[in-house]
């Protein structure tokens, strides 16, 4: 709590110097960040939206404002909440990603599967950080299946590695080892956003309890492809 006032305190003063409206909102998305990394989130810089393109400059970004600025990304990622505000320094407008597979999972699914399943996991009692990516996805963030000392458990991911296969897998995705996920704040270049509908505070629910809900909330929307759910 000390590290998040403390780093509050010096972007408020001096990370950017374009007004009240503007440093109010630097303040908040770094309040924001500081936030998943005290939950022990990993975060990385990600690309951010440059008009309606992807600030990377690839022509045909296939995930734009959506991917980790750097290839070295799964070693870059860190709860360090200093590193993080040196980012922002360099680049206030960058989103983050969150790697998975080491403090937690993400479960992430159709918004209509998404509203469905959270509604049943409140009547369960199940809580969890929940995230809402613009209009189309939920991420469930869960406890991860896989850890260092349990190495039988953990799975290599695929997905982000090549994100334009992202569409071919309109239903359920499993994000762990090796994969990402935004992290709320972002901004997406259709103006939309990723945010918080739980909190990062939240204590990390068991995956396979969260994964039964998800799968019949996708079943029933209509909301698989031939691979009713992927890993990655």
């Amino acid at each position: 709590m000390e590290t998040s006032s403390r780093w509050t305190s010096w972007w408020r003063r001096g990370g950017r110097d374009e007004g009240p409206d503007t440093g109010g909102d630097a303040a908040a998305r770094l309040d924001l960040l500081l936030g998943a990394v005290r939950a022990g989130f990993p975060v990385a810089p990600a690309a951010h939206p440059a008009g309606h393109r992807c600030s990377c400059d690839r022509v045909g970004c296939p995930a734009p404002a959506q991917h980790p600025v750097s290839f070295a990304w799964q070693s870059q990622a860190t709860t360090d909440a200093e590193q993080l505000t040196r980012w922002l320094s360099r680049d206030p407008e960058a989103n983050f990603v969150t790697a998975t597979g080491r403090a937690h999972d993400v479960l992430d699914v159709p918004t209509e599967a998404g509203e469905l399943a959270l509604r049943r996991l409140d009547a369960l009692g199940v809580g969890g950080p929940v995230a809402a990516v613009g209009e189309d996805r939920y991420l469930f963030f869960t406890a991860t299946r896989g850890t260092p000392q349990d190495e039988d458990e953990w799975w290599t991911s695929a997905l982000d590695s090549t994100p334009d296969t992202v569409s071919e897998h309109p239903g359920l995705r499993w994000h762990c080892r090796g994969s990402y996920t935004l992290v709320p704040p972002a901004a997406l270049p259709d103006g939309s956003r990723v945010r918080w509908l739980r909190g990062p505070e939240q204590p990390l629910p068991d995956p396979l309890r969260v994964l039964d809900v998800l799968t019949d909330a996708c079943t029933e929307v209509g909301a698989v492809a031939e691979e009713q759910w992927l890993i990655g």
